[in-house]
């Protein structure tokens, strides 16, 4: 029968048709592929820039805040009449390194968040990846089975393709198992570098940045805001008498008291070795000072130390570094109060 148009699975026309369609699905599939690993790449890449960005960030900020010490330092070394002559000369200085500090730690933290956003893409670009594989892997199978029987090579072709798909899926899952890990460490990273190492408290640096969005939270509600300046008294004196441990206690007893009597959004800041700076949105002076005076009654009954306290109200456009400079000036007041109080 000339031209007798069999058609059926056993045809090689047909047969070739059908090699043809499982290869091209097989090759998009494996396009696909491609595409999510080059996606990874990428991630990687911009993961390894950030990387460089938040060192070359690191030491920027680090700059700015011995600049930004000094400056404080010698302010703090002036004698009580000196200081207050020579305040306004070192106010500059001490207010551009702020400046630089805040920029360097804002884009560090930046940083960091961008590559915890990396490894998260990362992620998922390698469970796509894991999907494809599969994908892949079912259609090779379905279309050896079909054509096995007629075109061996063809059917071997597909075996060494669903091996390699084999070995993609299990490359996908190792990534993913990278990127699960690498953003566990980023979070910690960035964790560490806002928080002090002995009390848990901000450190400086980011701590600034918590005030100073507080302030302007403030300034869109009511305008009140309170800036309180807390030092440990006698501090250097349990640390000679009782050692170092005990005086790194009281400064973990400190933070804890703090943070139990004050509000959870309220930023608790250590500022220098036992001073640290606390502010209070949306509460009067004497409302903080009642609380801070109850703070003072509960270290005392806790460890029979108690802390001097310096507190600023924030003025209509004040800055947090005049504010904060306000609030430290009330601090050296308060303690000298309680030294002639105790006689010393």
């Amino acid at each position: 029968m000339k031209g007798g148009g069999r058609t059926g699975p056993g045809h090689p026309e047909v047969v070739g048709a059908a090699d043809q369609r499982a290869l091209n699905a097989d090759w998009s599939a494996a396009d696909e592929d491609q595409t999510g690993s080059d996606a990874d790449q990428t991630g990687s890449d911009d993961d390894q820039a950030a990387a460089a960005l938040d060192g070359a960030n690191a030491a920027s900020d680090q700059q700015a805040s011995d600049a930004d010490q000094a400056s404080a330092d010698r302010f703090r070394s002036e004698a009580d009449a000196e200081a207050l002559a020579t305040y306004e000369t070192t106010r500059l200085a001490r207010e551009t390194a702020t400046i630089r500090r805040r920029a360097a730690q804002a884009s560090r933290a930046g940083t960091a968040h961008l590559r915890i956003g990396t490894a998260a893409g990362r992620d998922d670009t390698a469970a796509r990846r894991d999907q494809t594989a599969r994908r892949r892997d079912l259609r090779a199978e379905e279309s050896e089975r079909a054509i096995a029987a007629s075109n061996a090579p063809l059917a071997e072709k597909l075996e060494r393709l669903r091996a390699r798909a084999a070995a993609d899926r299990a490359n996908a899952a190792k990534d993913r198992a990278y990127a699960a890990r690498e953003r566990a460490r980023l979070e910690v990273e960035l964790l560490d570098a806002h928080l002090d190492d002995l009390t848990g408290a901000y450190r400086r640096e980011i701590g600034t940045l918590a005030l100073a969005l507080e302030i302007d939270h403030a300034r869109r509600a009511d305008g009140r805001f309170v800036l309180v300046f807390v030092d440990v008294d006698d501090l250097k004196f349990i640390n000679d008498r009782d050692g170092h441990a005990a005086g790194d206690h009281v400064l973990q007893t400190l933070v804890r008291t703090l943070r139990s009597n004050l509000r959870p959004f309220d930023p608790v800041v250590r500022y220098g070795g036992d001073e640290f700076v606390c502010g209070i949105g949306g509460s009067s002076l004497e409302e903080v000072e009642r609380r801070f005076d109850a703070i003072d009654r509960l270290l005392r009954d806790d460890l029979g130390v108690g802390v001097s306290v310096g507190l600023a109200e924030l003025a209509a456009d004040e800055t947090l570094d005049r504010l904060t400079a306000r609030a430290d000036a009330a601090l050296l007041d308060a303690k000298k109060r309680r030294s002639i109080q105790r006689g010393k």
